[in-house]
């Protein structure tokens, strides 16, 4: 198993990277944007064909596994491995030109997350994980910071589009860590979000309003950087479920306090 867990990866890296390389090329022409269920849940000409090639090109290879696409795209087998994708994570930053977005694709092995890659092609940068094999950044180790100190830390969160109606009191949360005079950042893509954590750029990340395909690979990546996840709750990080808590782990029990005192 380990070594098809391997070629999952390789595949995975190699889909982001190719996906993220095209969406970089497009987004210097005249995208075709349209509105999903939300009047800024936006998406665009490229993310449908990044989904359509990466489930395609995964078929291909592996006829028999599911996938789970953010676009609509879904399978299902009895293979018990799934393609989990988010063809474009940060389509509103994508479509405006901000250069954070990336292409995220993990891979789920009978209800486990064994393996992921996000590929930032603005900058570059790919990120992967595999379960027992570490967490890279374009093939380098990586680990999370040890930082514990909340003075000299910087944290990062996000909100659905969906802001105003405040679900799970996603404002309340944000403003009781900006109460504590905590640094925070919001950048629009989840999956970076992790990486970032990952990398020890961020020392924490929470956010209540995840999809599956928003933290699949980073969820594998993180972990295997040292960093830990839970759900608001303190219970194990599903992301089948809603609300994360990301971080360096040094830090996890004061964010966890922070964001349950609201």
């Amino acid at each position: 198993m380990t070594n098809k867990i391997t070629s999952y990866l390789d595949l995975a890296k190699r889909l982001a990277r190719e996906a993220g390389m095209y969406a970089l090329a497009e987004q210097k022409k005249v995208l075709q944007i349209e509105r999903k269920t939300n009047q800024f849940d936006l998406v665009t000409n490229v993310d449908k064909r990044n989904e359509e090639f990466i489930q395609s090109e995964v078929a291909k290879i592996y006829p028999d596994h599911e996938y789970l696409g953010e676009e609509g795209a879904s399978t299902k087998t009895t293979s018990g491995i799934r393609w989990i994708v988010d063809p474009i994570d940060g389509t509103i930053n994508f479509a405006h030109g901000l250069p954070i977005w990336c292409v995220s694709i993990g891979v789920e092995v009978n209800g486990e997350i064994e393996c992921g890659a996000i590929y930032d092609a603005t900058r570059d940068e790919l990120f992967s994980g595999i379960r027992g094999g570490g967490a890279f950044l374009n093939d380098t180790p990586i680990q999370v910071s040890k930082i514990t100190d909340p003075g000299l830390s910087l944290y990062v969160t996000g909100f659905a589009y969906d802001i105003a109606k405040n679900e799970g009191k996603a404002m309340e949360r944000f403003e009781a860590f900006l109460k504590r005079g905590l640094l925070v950042r919001r950048l629009g893509s989840a999956a970076l979000d992790l990486c970032y954590v990952a990398c020890g750029r961020f020392d924490g990340f929470f956010e209540n309003d995840l999809s599956p395909w928003d933290s699949a690979a980073g969820k594998i990546i993180l972990q295997e950087a040292g960093g830990k996840l839970t759900q608001y709750d303190g219970s194990e990080y599903s992301i089948y479920k809603k609300g994360i808590i990301a971080s360096n782990s040094l830090q996890h029990e004061m964010m966890t306090e922070i964001v349950n005192s609201v």
